[in-house]
């Protein structure tokens, strides 16, 4: 399968309507976070339909092709593709080759969409390679940082927190939205399962929590619970 054939059909897809919208929504007005993005117009379920397509018959050097592709949802394409040949028992070539090429994963969608299938489940199964996560915490590369929380879904989904309220505490100092969307956004999953637990830790770290965490966080909670977490008052 070529790299042609995949870009060919996702451009049969593309709208001008979409494209404005998914340059809108996606902030590429300069100086803002995906100000040098390029967008062609095609919606996630479409993108979703290519990749299920033709993942099976196509080599790494084809995907190289599509994930280094300047068009943003050629690229996603191309992640998506990674996804499910992980998920199709190529999981240690597939989280290798994701790490190798990891500058290619340099938007919040195309983080949010495979991240937590790959590395997360890859490092939740071979948890020596947790401090992987932490080394990206640390990192000045938005979209690594952003990685190193969202990789904790897979955790949370098996009911286990720790990391992800390591990862978060190690964040909470950073100063972009998208950082505190993300913890705030795995809070909010950890509350799901342990309301105890998150609640636990938004308290213990009130004064360092940014706003938007905060918002994210207690999302589910009943809007009395709300009203005094935004208060400081538990």
């Amino acid at each position: 399968m070529s790299s042609d054939k995949i870009i060919s059909q996702l451009k049969s897809f593309a709208t001008e309507q979409r494209r404005q919208t998914n340059e809108w929504f996606f902030k590429t007005g300069k100086g803002e976070y995906s100000e040098f993005d390029q967008f062609m117009g095609v919606r996630m379920p479409q993108i979703r339909q290519v990749a299920k397509q033709y993942f099976e018959g196509i080599a790494y050097a084809e995907i190289d092709k599509l994930i280094h592709h300047p068009i943003h949802e050629i690229r996603h394409c191309g992640l998506i593709i990674l996804v499910n040949k992980y998920q199709s028992d190529d999981e240690t070539s597939v989280f290798k080759y994701y790490l190798k090429n990891i500058n290619s994963v340099n938007n919040w969608d195309l983080v949010d969409t495979t991240t937590p299938h790959i590395v997360g489940d890859y490092i939740y199964h071979h948890q020596d390679q947790l401090p992987l996560l932490f080394e990206f915490s640390k990192s000045n590369d938005l979209w690594e940082k952003r990685i190193a929380i969202v990789a904790t879904f897979a955790f949370i989904k098996q009911g286990e927190f720790e990391p992800t309220f390591k990862i978060a505490k190690a964040l909470l100092a950073d100063t972009h939205d998208l950082i505190h969307k993300a913890i705030g956004w795995m809070l909010r999953g950890v509350y799901k399962k342990d309301h105890q637990a998150t609640q636990l830790f938004l308290q213990e770290n009130y004064k360092q929590l940014p706003r938007t965490t905060l918002r994210y966080a207690i999302e589910r909670m009943t809007d009395n619970q709300r009203l005094l977490y935004f208060k400081g008052k538990f």
